[in-house]
């Protein structure tokens, strides 16, 4: 089975930082990483822009982008109202996000998590008169910081109802990155079992276990993994949230057909740049191992 990479540095990853990124500077990743093969971005959020202001030029990111990139790119959306936004500068590929945890839904989106179930067949119609795609996100898919551990039959029964009918993906969302792989392993698995759409995996490495964690998903079916540059990222209505799984980790890891030392050499390079600029830490440990071993190993820079 192939295993996509998707990375998720200019939705996620940027949403916890200090520092705004300019629009151009947006672009100029988005294209580096499709440049180096990187097969799917999320490149942006409909997010309210006063609760999340590093988001609040995501129309004019997707507007700067071609049809043909944006192919390749997703947006994280709420609301059929984003949906419309979004689709109307361009955008194709919709990630339609809600929590398992009502608490989290309420934090995160300002709705209850069945308020957002009964929008989704109006975003799913919208995404099609354009002939885009939405995913069904499940946030919160095995902990919340509100309500703590969420029972997996709460996840499953939302990914059978019948009102995610019409949804292309399912994304389950280890938000807090407090799962471990045998619970990943399992709620992948049985999502995979019951449901014939793909799996994405979307973890968090804040407990140490985002590519232990990718991998058991990987063995469980999931067909996509997300990560971001220097592992960036995290939830800013889920406490206790840290960054992404580091795309550098993930992809020294999974060896896709596309990467090769020196691609992997230009992306840890590309990420330091961004980390640079935002004034961040670089918290990829292949990174740091890439620049610290000798020459003798491929993958060194």
């Amino acid at each position: 089975m192939t295993v996509a990479l998707r990375d998720v540095t200019l939705r996620d990853g940027l949403q916890l930082t200090g520092k705004p990124l300019p629009t151009a500077r947006k672009v100029e990743i988005v294209r580096s990483l499709l440049s180096l093969g990187v097969p799917a971005l999320e490149i942006g959020s409909m997010a309210r822009p006063d609760l999340v202001p590093a988001m609040a030029d995501t129309l004019d990111v997707i507007r700067a982008l071609t049809p043909e990139e944006l192919k390749k790119c997703w947006i994280w959306v709420a609301t059929p109202r984003h949906v419309s936004r979004a689709a109307e500068a361009g955008a194709r590929n919709f990630q339609y996000c809600l929590s398992a945890s009502d608490k989290h839904n309420q934090a995160n989106i300002g709705r209850s998590t069945a308020d957002s179930l009964a929008a989704l067949p109006a975003a799913v119609d919208l995404a099609s008169d354009v002939s885009g795609e939405v995913q069904l996100c499940i946030a919160t898919a095995f902990t919340c910081p509100f309500e703590g551990e969420v029972p997996v039959e709460r996840v499953l029964d939302i990914v059978l109802d019948p009102r995610t009918d019409g949804t292309s993906d399912v994304v389950l969302c280890d938000t807090l990155g407090q799962a471990i792989p045998r619970q990943v392993y399992d709620l992948v698995g049985r999502t995979a079992q019951i449901d014939d759409r793909p799996v994405v995996y979307h973890g968090h490495d804040t407990w140490g276990l985002g590519v232990a964690n990718s991998l058991a998903a990987i063995d469980a079916g999931a067909t996509t993994v997300d990560g971001s540059l220097g592992g960036l990222g995290g939830c800013p209505f889920a406490p206790g949230a840290a960054g992404n799984t580091a795309t550098e980790d993930l992809v020294f890891a999974l060896r896709p057909d596309w990467l090769t030392p020196a691609k992997f050499s230009k992306l840890v390079q590309l990420a330091g740049g961004l980390l640079a600029d935002l004034g961040e830490p670089n918290r990829s440990r292949s990174a740091e191992g890439a620049q610290a071993s000798t020459t003798t190993f491929p993958w060194a820079s």
